[in-house]
């Protein structure tokens, strides 16, 4: 579908790299000629992942641990990645989220989303636009969001609160730092099905027949977030700025994807509450 080169000389970091979409955004990268740096909290999982890239596709794939909540460390990573050279492109992929009855959590569990969700998003953000921008470096910022910035999204609120805030943020920095040569874009995955997420937001108990009713009747693959990640960090895609692109086979026209959520009893959810509290889900 693309050239081999379409990425090469793009030195890009990607938030949450280790593992699920990042990691398969990363490969796809890779393997256009990107220059690759993924961070995370867990070091050896980044490795892992480093390590099976660089064997598998060559190139150049390197780490960086980092808790992004943090924003202190933010700016240690982004001071370390400098020093070599600056980076091209952010990836905001890096985030957290789990079902829950909204009046039920507790203010620790609103911030344990929020945290890197949002915050996590913005320091990342900061961090790299005001090296840009003094350096008069162009960059690109893509972050990836969810169809609760379309529809709202009942039992995973903070999740959707801290995705549309970062959409305004698209939206408002396309403007500030456009004229900066500082491009923000973003994608709203529907069902991408990874381990992590299918952990936290399908537990036993949900409705298994969900992929079937997407209008295209089915869940989405990999490859094909990978696919318009890659277009729309490219320089071809260089007059979009400030959007967000909604990929989920047309299922947010049909459906939030928590109605079915709506008919859970109080003892559904009460199991829910204790397998995630021993850590099951």
């Amino acid at each position: 579908m693309f050239e081999k080169n379409l990425l090469a000389g793009k030195r890009i970091l990607i938030t949450g790299g280790g593992s699920g979409l990042g990691a398969a955004m990363g490969r796809r990268f890779v393997e256009l000629g990107a220059e690759l740096i993924i961070c995370g909290r867990r070091l050896e999982l980044l490795e892992a992942t480093a390590g099976q890239m660089r064997s598998e596709l060559g190139g150049k794939v390197a780490v960086a641990r980092c808790d992004i909540r943090d924003g202190a460390e933010v700016d240690a990573m982004m001071d370390t990645i400098w020093r070599e050279a600056p980076i091209d492109v952010l990836i905001n992929n890096a985030a957290a989220t789990f079902i829950a009855q909204t009046e039920q959590m507790s203010f620790r569990a609103v911030d344990a989303i929020l945290a890197p969700t949002l915050h996590g998003t913005m320091y990342c953000t900061l961090a790299a636009g005001k090296r840009w921008i003094e350096a008069r470096h162009k960059g690109v910022v893509l972050s990836i969001l969810s169809t609760s910035t379309v529809t709202g999204r009942a039992f995973t609120v903070p999740s959707a609160m801290a995705k549309s805030a970062v959409l305004a943020m698209t939206k408002s920095l396309a403007v500030e730092w456009g004229p900066k040569g500082v491009r923000l874009v973003a994608i709203a995955p529907g069902a991408f099905p990874t381990a992590g997420a299918s952990g936290q937001l399908r537990p036993e108990g949900r409705d298994g027949n969900w992929a079937s009713r997407n209008p295209l009747g089915r869940s989405g693959e990999h490859h094909e977030l990978a696919n318009l990640a890659s277009f729309l960090i490219s320089d071809a895609a260089g007059y979009i700025n400030g959007e967000m692109v909604v990929q989920d086979g047309g299922a947010h026209l049909r459906s939030s994807g928590a109605e079915d959520l709506l008919q859970w009893t109080d003892a559904q959810w009460e199991k829910h509450r204790a397998s995630r509290a021993k850590g099951d889900g």
